[in-house]
């Protein structure tokens, strides 16, 4: 096998994995309703940001405590990143904003006509612990989230901060 990345191999695997997420939580919300969903989804994403971050640093060589410059590199090789159109809208020596302007999860609902998912309890998660494993020293805020009143230019948004 080759030594380099396919990306479109990268982004059928991560549009695999979402569905196997979406799948799971969806299940689980029949079985025992959103707010259970909610909190199993938070237990489990505690867990799989900090080994996706701890294998996007091992990976790439990314510096432990690395602060905002190794943050801003890990999160463009998160499996978000290969089918959500994000970015970094606001950047100074000691805070970052980054934004999810697209999101397949929030776009897929829309398309089916449901309710944005409430995703800010899970993402205060995923995301705090994810900077936290990149650099201990690393802050975050989330500005923005559904069930949070939707931007007109993304779905999402969250300021790190040192």
């Amino acid at each position: 096998m080759s030594d380099q990345i396919d990306k479109g191999l990268l982004e059928d695997a991560a549009k695999l994995w979402l569905a196997h997420d979406g799948l799971w939580f969806l299940e689980v919300e029949k079985a025992f309703g959103m707010e259970k969903a909610i909190e199993l989804d938070k237990n489990t994403w505690a867990t799989f940001t900090v080994i996706e971050a701890k294998r996007i640093m091992q990976r790439h060589n990314l510096p432990i405590n690395g602060g905002l410059e190794t943050l801003k590199t890990a999160l463009c090789y998160r499996l978000y990143a290969y089918i959500n159109t994000q970015e970094i809208v606001e950047e100074t020596a000691t805070s970052l904003v980054f934004r999810m302007s697209d999101c397949r999860v929030q776009s897929a609902r829309a398309r089916d006509g449901r309710e944005p998912f409430p995703c800010k309890e899970v993402g205060i998660v995923e995301y705090a612990l994810f900077a936290k494993t990149i650099d201990p020293r690393i802050k975050t805020e989330c500005l923005s989230c559904p069930p949070d009143q939707k931007h007109p230019n993304y779905w999402c948004a969250w300021k790190f901060s040192v």
